[in-house]
């Protein structure tokens, strides 16, 4: 099973709840900042006495100097279920990253990499030309994403050219729902449920210490975050706030709301795949964990 919907939905709470109840199931994370050492606050991260609990999977996998890719993700996930599968248990997928989890359940073909053509492409500063750029060799592809978002330009441009074919090419999948064996549970909360839960969870991650995990990961890694793990939400503001002295208040305002425009697209996202079943969570999350638990077990018998 798959749990989905938009950041500070519940996810992880009702996976958690799952868990406890049926000892043979094991979780596995589908976000792509979980992924990174250190990087435990603002990605809320399970803690460690959760994982001693529940086994948890996909976690800490990387250092954030490092550069992860969905490739390397799908790779790691498959190995992970396979042996899931030997021990006689069941997987809860568990995230927000609607890449990640297409990647996994509809076992996507992913593009090639390029290090040469990106490294290229990285050294050109102005964005917008680089929009231009691929504008002018995959049209449909810059519908498909925002203007001032660097990584996903120079992506599509890196495979463009790299592989001679558009980035669009690769993406028909995204495109389609076949059948897949996981059962795929959403999780839906009202827009302004969903904006103060997102302010507040930022709030409380502050005051759990985030602005000082920020600090350590850049003394501990002294040649900079990878370009991924630096997008990670909440990170490149307090980054903006530690390296350059930004405003702390004005980081936590860009942070929540970049995390608030993240949310609507998660939305957007999941709500294109007529195979994912919506549970209303309301205020409360685990209020659904019966029923999504119960209809899952529904479809596992024979």
């Amino acid at each position: 099973m798959a749990i989905v919907g938009p950041t500070a939905s519940g996810k992880s709470a009702v996976a958690m709840a799952i868990a406890r109840s049926r000892s043979d199931v094991e979780v596995v994370s589908v976000d792509s900042m979980q992924v990174y050492r250190g990087m435990d606050i603002g990605t809320a991260k399970p803690t460690v006495v959760e994982r001693a609990e529940v086994p948890h999977h996909l976690v800490d996998l990387a250092p954030p100097s490092e550069d992860f890719s969905v490739a390397r993700f799908q790779e790691l996930v498959a190995a992970a279920l396979a042996a899931i599968d030997d021990r006689g248990h069941r997987a809860v997928l568990v995230g927000g990253t609607g890449l990640y989890l297409r990647a996994v359940i509809d076992d996507l073909a992913i593009p090639g990499q390029w290090p040469e053509i990106r490294a290229a492409l990285e050294a050109e500063p102005d964005t917008a030309a680089l929009h231009r750029r691929l504008a002018g060799i995959d049209p449909l592809a810059v519908t498909r994403m925002e203007p001032n978002n660097r990584r996903r330009i120079v992506r599509a441009l890196e495979v463009s050219l790299g592989s001679g074919h558009p980035f669009s090419s690769f993406g028909p999948g995204l495109e389609s729902y076949p059948p897949t064996r996981f059962r795929l549970a959403g999780l839906r909360v009202p827009r302004e449920v969903l904006a103060l839960r997102i302010e507040q969870r930022f709030h409380r991650m502050i005051d759990a210490g985030l602005v000082d995990e920020v600090h350590r990961l850049v003394r501990d890694h002294p040649m900079g975050l990878s370009r991924t793990a630096r997008q990670a939400l909440g990170y490149r503001e307090l980054l903006a706030h530690v390296e350059d002295g930004v405003p702390l208040q004005d980081c936590i305002a860009r942070a929540v709301g970049r995390t608030l425009r993240l949310a609507r697209r998660q939305e957007a996202w999941f709500r294109r795949d007529p195979r994912i079943t919506w549970y209303e969570a309301g205020d409360n999350p685990l209020a659904v964990v019966s029923q999504v638990l119960g209809d899952w077990e529904q479809r596992c018998r024979p």
